[in-house]
């Protein structure tokens, strides 16, 4: 397996990466919001308090 930053051997102590300062330029990726996991955006008038319109609901 090689570091996901810089392609060199993994080492055990700090895997899946190679050394600490490459462990720590992830983090800072993911604290800079250089990486994001993917979500799927809500409705902007959708209410999440309201309850969900099932087919055969009937509006009283």
């Amino acid at each position: 397996m090689s570091c996901p930053i810089c392609r060199k051997p993994t080492d055990a102590k700090y895997r899946p990466f190679c050394s600490r300062r490459c462990a720590d330029v992830d983090l800072a990726k993911w604290l800079s919001g250089s990486y994001a996991v993917p979500m799927e955006e809500e409705d902007e008038f959708s209410d999440p308090t309201s309850p969900v319109d099932r087919p055969g609901d009937t509006i009283h």
